[in-house]
């Protein structure tokens, strides 16, 4: 039984790995069921065994490529000791993730570029806009600890510099994914945390 269950969750997991490529390759519209189950080797008998439909696949492979980013979310909020240490290895390791995570960076491709905003979708949506929220009243309240322990100035208001530590990636994010060739993001990942602590340290 435990050997069939294992061999359960590597197929689901196949197909997830099958769906995030063609996904961010094709977009979600312009790619079904049977593309993807060829994709992993598979008909398309299994993929419903577990999954509903390409919805139901769609959201389990954003939520299973974003479990890095919110396990840094996760790590970044449990480090109160150090905020500023906190939000520093926040931002450089989301870059670093980006470099050199294929799935992390699948998933900003499939939501950012290769996703029209259906009906169909939006619970997905709801999920990715509720994390966002987290994300951003996460880094504020690290910021709010930072000015407390005189780490930063308080001269702005912490949710201000939360959001624009989250934009900051944002925009690096859509700029690399948009034009690659633009910037290499692993040898202008020390630069780019860099000008964010300076904006950060502004009065």
């Amino acid at each position: 039984m435990r050997r069939t269950k294992e061999d359960a969750e590597k197929t689901r997991l196949k197909i997830i790995e099958a769906a995030l490529t063609l996904f961010s390759r094709n977009g979600y519209s312009n790619t079904t069921l049977g593309m993807i189950g060829a994709e992993a080797g598979y008909s398309r008998g299994p993929i419903y065994w577990h999954f509903k439909n390409k919805d139901d696949l769609y959201q389990a492979v954003l939520a299973y490529s974003q479990e890095p980013l919110e396990n840094l979310i996760n790590s970044a909020a449990q480090d109160s000791a150090d905020p500023l240490k906190a939000i520093d290895a926040f931002t450089r390791q989301w870059l670093e993730l980006l470099a050199t995570d294929v799935w992390f960076r699948q998933s900003f491709e499939i939501l950012l570029n290769k996703t029209e905003l259906t009906e169909a979708i939006a619970p997905t949506i709801k999920r990715e806009r509720e994390l966002t929220s987290h994300i951003v009243d996460t880094l504020s309240q690290l910021v709010t600890k930072a000015q407390e322990l005189k780490q930063l100035p308080s001269s702005q208001p912490a949710k201000k510099l939360g959001l624009l530590v989250y934009i900051h990636l944002m925009g690096v994010t859509q700029s690399w994914l948009f034009a690659p060739e633009l910037f290499s993001l692993k040898e202008e990942s020390a630069f780019l945390v860099e000008r964010l602590h300076g904006f950060l340290h502004s009065p």
